[in-house]
């Protein structure tokens, strides 16, 4: 059982109480996004050849772990740190040749063409983060009322009015 404060018990299944729950800062968020993302590339072009499928899979995971690991306040950095780490992780394999313009216009083309999974890993990224932020607001909204109607007086019952000499027929 999970509970917050003021918040109803719920059951949580025993393989979700096993998976971490860390709370990075938006520079934390962008940093381990950008080091799994080069970190993945370069198992990638290891193993696979640098397989730009397999990459670009791997990305959307990576871009939803950033979006549901960042603290609640830094909620606005995971859509930009996200696309940050793509062009990070691309480096290894882009290709190109060994010189700094041959290497930056390959990894500006890979850019390019995987647009798609920049895009998807984007919009998962955001959607997410939006999703975490409603519900937060949603929260806040409840408690303020819990509280508002915790502080209000409680006021005696009124008594029945009594009928009027001018109620009467």
């Amino acid at each position: 059982m999970v509970s917050t404060p003021g918040a109803r018990a719920r059951r949580v299944p025993p393989v979700l109480r096993r998976l971490p729950n860390p709370r990075l800062t938006g520079i934390g968020a962008g940093l381990f996004a950008a080091a799994v993302m080069f970190a993945l590339a370069c198992l990638d072009w290891l193993l696979f050849d640098g397989s730009s499928v397999l990459y670009g899979v791997l990305f959307l995971p990576v871009s939803a772990l950033t979006a549901l690991w960042v603290r609640p306040a830094d909620l606005v950095t995971a859509p930009i740190s996200v696309p940050i780490a793509f062009a990070v992780g691309v480096i290894p394999i882009a290709g190109g040749t060994g010189n700094f313009g041959g290497q930056t216009m390959a990894v500006v083309t890979a850019l390019a063409v995987h647009a798609g999974w920049l895009y998807g890993g984007t919009l998962i990224a955001g959607l997410i983060a939006t999703v975490r932020k409603v519900r937060l607001m949603r929260q806040r909204r409840r408690r303020m009322r819990l509280a508002a109607q915790a502080a209000r007086p409680t006021r005696p019952a009124r008594p029945p009015r009594r009928p009027r000499a001018k109620d009467k027929p």
